[in-house]
């Protein structure tokens, strides 16, 4: 898996590498209990996922607003909740506590 940022795997912090290795393929039913406590958080394809959930364990503040501002990273809406239910997407997680960041794929 690629960071989307063009720096090579061994430039990265020992965070980002942690995390990296800590997401996986991840099926709408097991993220929907993640859903309803409220807890999950949409990433754009625009984004490197990894890199977005070392921001938010970093407490990057700044650049989590920047991204939730522009709607690059969003709560999961009920409506997009309706639509991987229905479609069952391949998705992309990563768990930075107490948040679950997701992604689509493909």
């Amino acid at each position: 898996m690629t960071s989307g940022n063009d720096i090579p795997a061994g430039e990265h912090s020992p965070l980002y590498l942690k995390l990296l290795a800590e997401t996986a393929k991840i099926g709408w039913g097991e993220l929907e209990r993640f859903f309803a406590r409220g807890v999950l958080l949409r990433v754009t394809r625009d984004l490197d996922l990894v890199s977005v959930a070392e921001a938010i364990a970093a407490d990057d503040t700044a650049q989590v607003t920047t991204w939730l501002s522009s709607g690059l990273v969003e709560r999961v809406q009920a409506e997009t909740a309706a639509d991987f239910a229905a479609r069952d997407p391949d998705l992309w997680a990563v768990v930075v506590s107490p948040w679950v960041c997701v992604q689509e794929r493909g």
